[in-house]
């Protein structure tokens, strides 16, 4: 196996710049003629989307809370012998996991056994960016912290003073961005950075551009190169194509995790759809409604009737579904959009679910159900009103810290519904289970 440049992004802290350089550097790598593996530390599923505008490759989530550590790590391998370089965007401040370090960009590197590249907002900081880097150097010394590429710099002078900040603490500085408002990825928490006004591939090419006038690329890729894993042989999975799987996917619906819908494939065929546009629901053996931004697209999808009608039919007539979070919202009665206004959506579920204001939900969640355990995460601003009573799962629920939550997975029919989005990309059994209506 070839040797790979390999490394982990990350920052003293969130909003520091991890984002944008993750994507010029993808991006600036591509246009090299190599080709670059992203992937995204935790369970984000707005990160890798815009990682896939930005190299063309699809993102691989790594997150050791949803799923081992072996799993995590043949992950990385597998997808690692088909690249050139891989690049692995951390979550949050280094050492941040969901309980102490668990689950955090420091415990990803320490388990893949990759180098550091430090991304520093030096907006308001110069010399003491050495103490900030000496810091983050010793607390995990079996950390490697190949270097720091410093972000929001106002001149090359100010660029000197980080330079030896870094050359006294024994770090390599590898360039700096300046600060630039036309190059600044707008707030993802409502979707703002994926709305298709953006224009994604321009947005990429001037941060690339950017990043090869000021950051030593080819000395990045030389710190970080390192030998790879023997290749690994691995067995195709089986498939005999028993299912067909419908699974919605357009702008308003599109947050699903790339494992995830490569287990789909196992279990048989899957087509996808689009609740914008389409006037009918594919024949299927399992519907999956997929999370998204359906608030975003409340009026298109409320007029698109002939959809509704069609995806509530076959929820009405046992037609086996999973829906998490924006799926859920699109088969509630309404929506409320910001200002108050409703619109209706399939009206499967006695539910309506409401922006108007807007209230973070946010977290691990851990369900067992019987002698099952999956796992995944819960990230919303919208509210539910239930309308009317309606079944529950049979569940118990827990937060990263073992604290017991009330359970929220509806059940309607073979439906199950909920907030939660769930990581089966190594917990195979929960879709054998939805398939064969043992949930």
């Amino acid at each position: 196996m070839p040797d790979r440049s390999q490394f982990l992004i990350a920052a003293p802290s969130s909003d520091s710049g991890k984002t944008t350089v993750t994507l010029g550097l993808l991006r600036a790598i591509a246009n090299r003629g190599l080709k670059v593996q992203p992937f995204k530390c935790g369970p984000d599923y707005i990160d890798p989307i815009l990682h896939q505008k930005a190299s063309d490759n699809n993102s691989i989530n790594l997150d050791t809370y949803m799923a081992s550590s072996a799993h995590v790590k043949g992950l990385y391998n597998r997808y690692l012998q088909k690249s050139d370089v891989a690049i692995v965007e951390g979550v949050m401040g280094l050492f941040d996991g969901a309980d102490k370090m668990k689950g955090s960009s420091a415990e990803i590197a320490m388990l893949l056994d990759i180098p550091i590249i430090l991304v520093m907002n030096a907006k308001a900081m110069a010399y003491s960016a050495a103490a900030l880097i000496h810091g983050f150097k010793s607390f995990q010394p079996i950390l490697k912290i190949a270097g720091v590429i410093f972000n929001n710099v106002n001149t090359p002078s100010h660029y000197n003073i980080l330079k030896e900040a870094c050359k006294d603490v024994d770090v390599e500085p590898l360039g700096y961005l300046p600060t630039q408002p036309d190059v600044k990825i707008p707030s993802r928490h409502l979707g703002l950075s994926i709305a298709a006004d953006i224009n994604f591939d321009t947005l990429c090419d001037k941060i690339a551009t950017s990043l090869k006038e000021t950051v030593d690329i080819q000395r990045l890729l030389e710190l970080t190169t390192r030998s790879t894993v023997e290749k690994i042989n691995e067995e195709e999975p089986a498939n005999n194509r028993r299912y067909t799987i419908a699974v919605a996917h357009d702008e308003a619906f599109r947050f699903t995790y790339h494992e995830n819908l490569e287990v789909l494939k196992e279990f048989g065929r899957v087509v996808y759809f689009s609740p914008l546009t389409d006037s009918k629901l594919p024949p299927c053996d399992l519907l999956y409604l997929a999370g998204g931004y359906p608030e975003l697209f409340v009026e298109q999808l409320s007029q698109n009737k002939s959809m509704l009608n069609a995806v509530h039919k076959y929820c009405l007539n046992n037609g086996k579904t999973y829906a998490e979070c924006g799926g859920m919202m699109y088969l509630g009665e309404y929506i409320i959009d910001k200002q108050g206004k409703q619109f209706q959506m399939a009206g499967f579920l006695p539910l309506t679910t409401s922006m108007e204001n807007p209230k973070l939900h946010l977290g691990y969640r851990s369900i067992f159900v019987n002698d099952l355990n999956i796992k995944g995460h819960e990230f919303h601003y919208s509210t539910c009103t239930e309308l009317s009573e309606v079944e529950k799962l049979d569940c118990t629920v827990f937060n990263a810290r073992q604290v017991a939550l009330t359970p929220n997975i509806y059940r309607k029919n073979n439906t199950l519904a909920s907030y939660n989005h769930l990581y089966w990309g190594e917990e195979k059994t929960f879709i054998d289970r939805l398939l064969q209506g043992k949930l």
